[in-house]
C-alpha cells in the first residue's frame, strides 16, 4: 500500500478518531491527488487476499537533536541532509559528498625502499623487537602527523535553519517518520486546533533537497529561513601565531527568495582549498516574503516550499553556477511532480528486495524498540528493518557518478569528523559495500569501482617510489585527493595489501552479474594489483614458501615472551589470505577472459607456493606465524586473521573443514563484544560457520542502544536512535556490515561445486526467526532468489536467472542442480523437488 494511503488508516494510542481524520486528511491532500488515492486503493483491493507486511518505516514521537546520532538521514547519493524535526527551531545539517578540506600532496617516502629489505632480514632472523623499533621509526609516509593539514577532512556543507515565528500552544501528537521505501521524511504535529506537516526528501533526478511546510488552515506558516556553517576551528589548521583558523562563509539573501552561502575551505593552513556553495529558494503560497538580514522571512503563508542545492568545485564546475542550474530547473516543477519523480526513482531500487521476519511491529517508536530488544523482548522484525535500512543508506549515499560512501556514508554535521571521515581501506570501505551486491543494488557499487580506478595512478607512484616495484596499491587510509602512501604511524598505516583486498570487489561485481564486459574493464586494475603482489611476496627461508611483509595484522598487536609489545611479522594470516584471494580471483578472471600469458603463469606459480596460515596448539587460527606470542588484547575489535572465512572463501565447508574449526575456536576466544562494525563482521563470520543462533546474538548485540558518542576503540558498539551504527562514535560500516550479515544468514553463494555456483538456502537460520520471507536477493552467477520459511523450516525457494547459468541449490544436506536460461525461473519445495508455485505471503 502507498505509505500516504496507509497513513489514512493508521492508528496510534495517542490519537483520537477525530484527530486522525483531520490531520491525515490533510496529509493526503498535500501528497496525493484524489486519482492517486483511488488508484492506490484499487491496487490494495486487488491484493486483499494476499496480505503483505507493513512498509518499512522508522518513526519517533519527538524531535531529535540535529546530530548524526539522532537525526534522520536523507540523500540522493551526492547531496543529503539530517532531519531533526525541531518545533520552534529546526536545524537541518546539509551534506555533499565532496566537501573536503586539504588537497593533493606528495606523501610517498623513497627511503622506504631501503627499509623493507632490512626489516625483512631482521624478522627472518627472529630479531622481532629490533625490527619493531626500526619499522616504527622508518616505515612511514614522507611527513608525520602534520600530513592532516594536506590530507584534509570530510566535512558538513553547512546547515539550513528554520525558525518558526508566533506564539503557539505546546505541540501534540508529534510524529517524525522515515519511509525507507520512498526515501521521504514526514513530520506531523498539532498546535491547538491547527495541524502542521513537513515533508523532506533528497531527489536524485532533480539534484535538490526539497522541504514542504504546510498547515490545514490558511495563513499559519511564518518562518525565518537562513543558511550557515559551524564556526568550530578547522582541524589542524593553525596559524603561525598559534591561533586556530576557521573557514568563514558568506551568506546573503535576495528579494526573489534566494538564500546563498559561499565559502572556501583550508588546505595546509591557507584558505585556498575547495570552494563550496549552498542555496535555498523559498517559494511561499500566500502570505508575504521579505529579505531578513542574510536570510528570508515568510509571514502568514498557507504553505512554503524550500528547494535546496549544494555543490563544490571538486568536479571542476563553478559551484554557484551548478546549484543555480539545479534550483532553477526544480523550481519550475510543482511539489507533487518533484515528489513523484523522486519516489519513482528511489523505489525502483529499494523495491527490488522485500524482507519480512516474524510479525511487523509498527506501533512502537523505533528508539523504544531498541530498548525493548535490549531488555529481552522478541522483535525479529527489527532485524529486517535494520537490513532494509542498510539498503536505504546505500541508495542514499552511493549512486553512479557520485563519490563512494566513506566512514560516515555522506553525512556530517561537523567540520571535524572522526578519522577525517575518510576511506579506511583495512576493513571499513570494503565493509560499506558488502550488502550492495546481494542486496540487489549493483549500480550503487559503481562509485566504489570509480574510487578503485582513481587509486591506480597515485597508487602506481606510491609503489614505484616507496618500494621500487611494479603495479599499484593503497595502504590504510585514502581520501578524495588520491592519498595511497603508508600512514604516518606504521602500527596502523603499514598495510600494503589494502589494494589487493579492495580489488576483491571488482571480482565480486562480475561474479554476481556475469558481465564479461565489466570484467574486461576490471582486468587491468586487478592485474596491476597482482603485479604489485607478485613483486612484493618473498620466499621465507625456513619454509621456502611465499610470504608478505613486513606488515601488521590490522590493527592488533602481540606480546613477545618477555612481554615486549610488537605488531610486525612476515606472513601474518590476513596478508596471506588476501594474497590467496587476489591470486584466486585473477585465475578465475583469466579463465573467463581466456587470457594465458607470462603474468597468469606467475599467478599460478605464486598461488601454489603461497604459505597458508597455521593452526596453533590450542586449535585457533594463528594470527601471526609465531608460536610463542599472545595477543595484547585477546578481545580485540579487529578479527583480521579470519579474512579467509569472510569476506574471503579460502576457509569453507567443502575444501577446508579443519580451518573452519580453527576459525570457530578463534571466534570463541575473541568473544561477542566489540565496536559496532566489529559486531557486524562477527555476524558474517558466524553466518559462514552456519551458526544462526550465534549470528542472531551478534545482531542483537549490534542493535543494543549505544551508550554515547565518545570514542571507544574496543567495546561499546551498538545502535543510535536513528539506527546509525555506533563504533562509537558513528561509523556507517557497521550498518552495511550488519545488513550483509543478515543476508548471509538467509542465503550464501560464495562457493562453487563442479563449476556451478552453490546457492546455500537458509544456511544460518536462527531459532528466533521461525517465519519469514525474502524476495529479490542476488546470488553469484547472475540470479535472484526468493525464500519463504515457517516454523523454522524452509517452505520454498525460487531462483530466477538473469543470465544463462547453472547453480547447485543446497539445503539441509540435499542438493539440486539447476540449469536456467536468462529470464527463466524455477521453484523448489523444501526437499528441493519441483514446485508449481511460490507460496504467497501469510
Amino acid at each position: 500500500m502507498n505509505a500516504d494511503v496507509a497513513a489514512l488508516f493508521e492508528e496510534t494510542p495517542r490519537n483520537t478518531a477525530a484527530e486522525l481524520t483531520t490531520r491525515q486528511d490533510h496529509l493526503s491532500k498535500i501528497s496525493l491527488s484524489m486519482s492517486g488515492v483511488l488508484a492506490a486503493l484499487a491496487v490494495e483491493a486487488s491484493v486483499v487476499t494476499q496480505p503483505v507486511s507493513a512498509a518499512p518505516l522508522m518513526w519517533y514521537d519527538q524531535p531529535s537533536k540535529p546530530t548524526i546520532s539522532e537525526a534522520l538521514p536523507i540523500g540522493n547519493g551526492r547531496l543529503g541532509a539530517l532531519v531533526a524535526g525541531g518545533l520552534d527551531h529546526d536545524r537541518m545539517p546539509l551534506c555533499e559528498d565532496s566537501v573536503w578540506s586539504g588537497g593533493p600532496f606528495d606523501y610517498d617516502n623513497p627511503a622506504i625502499r631501503n627499509v623493507i629489505p632490512l626489516a625483512r632480514q631482521m624478522l627472518f632472523d627472529g630479531k622481532i623487537a629490533e625490527a619493531q623499533q626500526f619499522i616504527q621509526k622508518n616505515y612511514t609516509c614522507l611527513w608525520g602527523p602534520e600530513i592532516a593539514e594536506h590530507f584534509g577532512n570530510f566535512q558538513t556543507l553547512g546547515y539550513l535553519d528554520l525558525k518558526f515565528q508566533g506564539d503557539r500552544p505546546p505541540a501534540q501528537e508529534y510524529r517524525r517518520e522515515l519511509d525507507l521505501a520512498r526515501g521521504v521524511v514526514s513530520i506531523s504535529y498539532a498546535r491547538g486546533n491547527i495541524n502542521f506537516t513537513r515533508q523532506t526528501f533528497a531527489s536524485h533526478p532533480d539534484q535538490v533537497v526539497v522541504v514542504l511546510l504546510t498547515a490545514d488552515a490558511p495563513g499559519q506558516i511564518s518562518v525565518d529561513v537562513s543558511l550557515g556553517r559551524p564556526d568550530a576551528p578547522e582541524q589542524n589548521a593553525v596559524a603561525s601565531t598559534g591561533e586556530k583558523l576557521t573557514a568563514p562563509v558568506d551568506c546573503r539573501a535576495d528579494a526573489n527568495g534566494n538564500v546563498l552561502m559561499t565559502g572556501q575551505l583550508f588546505n595546509n593552513r591557507q584558505q585556498n582549498g575547495m570552494k563550496i556553495a549552498a542555496m535555498c529558494r523559498v517559494l511561499n503560497q500566500g502570505g508575504k516574503r521579505e529579505v531578513n538580514g542574510d536570510g528570508v522571512r515568510v509571514v502568514d503563508a498557507d504553505s512554503v516550499l524550500l528547494v535546496i542545492a549544494g555543490a563544490t568545485d571538486y568536479r571542476g564546475a563553478d559551484p554557484v553556477a551548478t546549484i543555480t542550474k539545479h534550483i532553477d530547473a526544480a523550481s519550475e516543477k510543482s511539489f507533487d511532480a518533484l515528489l513523484a519523480t523522486h519516489v519513482a526513482d528511489f523505489a525502483s531500487l529499494f523495491d527490488r528486495v522485500s524482507l519480512t521476519i516474524g510479525d511487523a511491529n509498527p506501533d512502537v517508536p523505533t528508539d523504544q524498540r531498541l530498548h525493548q530488544l535490549a531488555q529481552g523482548q522478541s522483535d525479529p522484525d527489527l532485524a529486517a528493518l535494520y537490513a532494509q535500512f542498510g539498503r536505504y543508506l546505500m541508495i542514499s549515499s552511493s549512486r553512479p557518478g557520485d563519490l563512494a560512501a566513506n566512514l560516515q556514508g555522506m553525512w556530517a554535521e561537523t567540520i571535524r569528523t572522526p578519522w577525517h571521515g575518510d576511506y579506511h581501506t583495512n576493513i571499513n570501505v570494503q565493509m560499506n559495500y558488502w550488502p550492495a551486491e546481494p542486496g540487489n543494488l549493483a549500480e550503487c557499487v559503481e562509485p566504489l569501482i570509480d574510487l578503485i580506478e582513481r587509486m591506480v595512478e597515485p597508487g602506481t607512484r606510491t609503489v614505484q617510489t616507496c618500494y621500487g616495484l611494479r603495479g599499484w596499491t593503497v595502504h590504510t587510509i585514502h581520501n578524495v585527493w588520491g592519498y595511497t602512501a603508508p600512514g604516518y604511524n606504521p602500527a596502523w598505516g603499514a598495510f600494503p595489501l589494502a589494494g589487493p583486498w579492495i580489488c576483491q570487489h571488482l571480482w565480486e561485481h562480475y561474479a554476481f552479474s556475469g558481465n564479461e564486459e565489466f570484467l574486461r574493464r576490471a582486468w587491468p586494475i586487478m592485474r596491476g594489483s597482482g603485479e604489485f603482489l607478485l613483486d612484493w611476496l618473498v620466499v621465507e627461508p625456513l619454509t621456502g614458501k611465499l610470504v608478505s611483509g613486513p606488515t601488521n595484522s590490522p590493527e592488533n598487536t602481540f606480546k613477545l615472551p618477555d612481554g615486549t609489545p610488537a605488531s610486525y611479522t612476515m606472513g601474518p594470516a590476513m596478508d596471506q589470505e588476501i594474497a590467496w584471494d587476489l591470486l584466486s580471483n585473477l585465475q578465475q578472471a583469466a579463465r573467463v577472459l581466456k587470457i594465458e600469458d607470462e603474468f597468469t603463469r606467475r599467478v599460478d606459480a605464486a598461488k601454489s607456493a603461497l604459505k597458508w596460515p597455521g593452526i596453533a596448539k590450542d586449535g585457533r587460527l594463528m594470527e601471526w606465524p609465531l608460536e610463542d606470542v599472545t595477543e595484547r588484547d585477546p578481545k580485540h575489535r579487529h578479527v583480521s586473521h579470519l579474512f579467509g572465512l569472510h569476506p574471503g572463501s579460502q576457509f569453507n565447508r567443502l575444501t577446508t573443514p579443519a580451518y573452519l574449526d580453527a576459525c570457530r575456536k578463534s571466534l570463541e576466544v575473541r568473544g561477542d563484544d566489540g565496536t559496532g562494525w566489529s559486531l557486524a563482521w562477527k555476524t558474517n563470520f558466524w553466518a559462514r560457520l552456519r551458526d544462526g543462533d550465534r549470528a542472531e546474538k551478534l545482531i542483537r548485540q549490534l542493535l543494543r542502544p549505544a551508550g554515547g558518542t565518545t570514542l571507544n576503540m574496543s567495546r561499546g558498539g551498538g545502535t543510535y536512535p536513528n539506527l546509525f551504527c555506533a563504533h562509537p562514535p558513528m561509523q556507517i560500516d557497521g550498518n552495511f556490515g550488519g545488513a550483509a550479515g543478515i543476508f548471509e544468514m538467509l542465503v550464501q553463494s560464495h562457493l562453487q561445486r563442479n563449476d556451478a555456483w552453490v546457492i546455500d538456502v537458509l544456511p544460518a537460520l536462527p531459532t528466533a526467526w521461525p517465519s519469514g520471507r525474502v524476495t529479490g536477493l542476488r546470488v553469484r552467477g547472475g540470479a535472484e532468489v526468493d525464500i519463504a520459511w515457517s516454523n523454522g523450516k524452509l517452505d520454498a525457494v525460487r531462483v530466477r536467472a538473469t543470465r544463462d547459468g547453472t547453480w547447485s541449490i543446497e539445503h539441509a544436506g540435499r542438493e539440486r542442480r539447476l540449469s536456467l536460461t536468462a529470464g527463466q525461473a524455477a521453484t523448489l519445495h523444501a526437499d528441493l523437488t519441483t514446485a508449481e508455485t511460490f507460496p504467497l505471503p501469510k
